[in-house]
């Protein structure tokens, strides 16, 4: 199989035909598979949506359109939205896989050494970045982010030890490695040139503060489990939708109609899927793309991520906005909202983390904004001192692990006999 590479087409329409040259085999090997055998099949505007209940009534294995000796890997999503969902990828598949996650601005090289601190289980998210940091011939740190074995205080070490050049992680994990740092005493990282980030939303104002804390550029990715990589970032700081291996639609949450662009929730087909093929996949996050020129030039779709969580007229977005406005010297980092929605004028509470020389002036600033930014609610901002959100503990804590054993000193703790983990 081969697989397109940006370049090869020229421009929007170029982009168009080469989605419907592949649209053939798509369902060739939709009509292996005994969900969309017993579904039909209709041309892909007039094709019902593929929803994540249909995912979860057809598990595990009601879209295999394969061998089952053909599969190379089994997942299932992390079940932010409900249920788990099954997907699973043959060795072909994983080829176009680590090829749109290694589509990064920054490059991957065999001289990068590059941490991954994403789950390793389940889920795709860690799988994928290693494969495709082999591809392209880096070194990988699997420093899986449930572990017990790769506790902060480990990451950081690594980070500084091995001279890590790159990074995959939550764009939140980038500032608790920061908090360690800082409270373990190493100042320099002279490595790291760039932090891909991805697995929830980030706004300009948390990215630019990152990027300042480490002194790199961040490269915001998206996907999921169940369709891999789906969007990322231009050198520009467009991110892109990987049209040339999906066709993306948007649906309007009102209408239900589908269109190529505006604002909705995402609908994609995978061009390149054989275990696995989704027709008009409703991944039901929230997303605004575009049709327009990009001084990248990879006449690639763009996409703005808008996020699932909103409460009372509040996103997370909008105020993660307003708390990473606030001046750098404040050091405001870390941060939690709640809306109380029982009263006539909604009550927004919002804890910061500041030091006592910075609180009575990230308040007070903090405050004005949100009263300018929504006048619907009354906003209460707390401020708590260093650690009272992101506990030092948590930042210092060191490696756990232990293997099974069943033979104890006196002094030992033997409830553990079982309990390794």
């Amino acid at each position: 199989m081969t697989l397109p590479q940006i370049g090869d087409w020229h421009d929007f329409a170029g982009l168009a035909r080469l989605q419907q040259e592949r649209l053939p085999a798509v369902y060739a090997a939709a009509e292996r598979s005994p969900f969309y055998r017993e579904r039909g099949l209709a041309p892909l505007p007039e094709q019902p949506l593929t929803t994540k209940q249909d995912l979860r009534d057809a598990y595990p294995f009601g879209l295999l359109a394969c061998d089952r000796a053909d599969i190379a890997t089994y997942h299932e999503s992390s079940g932010s939205s409900g249920e788990p969902t099954a997907s699973y990828y043959t060795e072909t598949d994983w080829l176009d896989l680590a090829e749109r996650f290694a589509r990064k601005w920054t490059g991957i090289a065999p001289d990068d050494t590059m941490l991954v601190r994403t789950p390793y289980a389940l889920m795709i998210t860690g799988h994928l970045a290693h494969a495709a940091a082999r591809l392209r011939g880096a070194t990988v740190v699997p420093a899986d982010n449930r572990s017990l074995a790769t506790p902060y205080s480990r990451v950081v070490r690594l980070l500084h030890d091995l001279g890590v050049t790159l990074t995959w992680s939550l764009p939140t994990d980038t500032l608790l490695w920061a908090a360690a740092a800082r409270v373990g005493g190493y100042r320099d990282f002279p490595s790291l040139r760039a932090l891909f980030v991805g697995g929830e939303p980030v706004g300009p104002a948390r990215k630019a503060r990152i990027g300042r804390v480490w002194n790199a550029p961040v490269v915001e990715e998206y996907g999921a489990t169940e369709t891999g990589s789906l969007a990322g970032e231009c050198a520009h700081g467009t991110m892109h939708l990987w049209a040339d291996r999906a066709v993306f639609e948007v649906q309007d949450p009102d209408t239900g109609e589908l269109r190529p662009d505006g604002r909705g929730r995402l609908v994609v087909t995978p061009l390149f899927r054989d275990a696995m093929p989704l027709l008009r996949y409703a991944i039901e996050d929230e997303v605004e793309v575009s049709y327009r020129e990009c001084p990248c030039g990879w006449h690639l779709p763009a996409v703005r991520l808008l996020g699932r969580f909103a409460r009372g007229g509040l996103t997370q977005l909008g105020l993660e906005e307003l708390v990473f406005g606030l001046p750098d010297d404040f050091g405001v980092w870390f941060w939690r909202a709640r809306v109380d929605g029982d009263r006539p004028r909604p009550r927004l509470g919002v804890e910061i983390e500041v030091a006592d020389r910075w609180r009575t002036a990230a308040t007070a600033t903090l405050t004005a904004a949100l009263r300018t930014a929504y006048p619907h609610v009354e906003p209460l901002v707390v401020p708590v001192p260093p650690g009272g959100l992101v506990p030092h503990r948590l930042l210092t804590a060191t490696a756990e692990v232990m293997k099974p054993r069943g033979l104890f000193g006196p002094d030992e703790d033997w409830d553990r006999a079982l309990r390794y983990y």
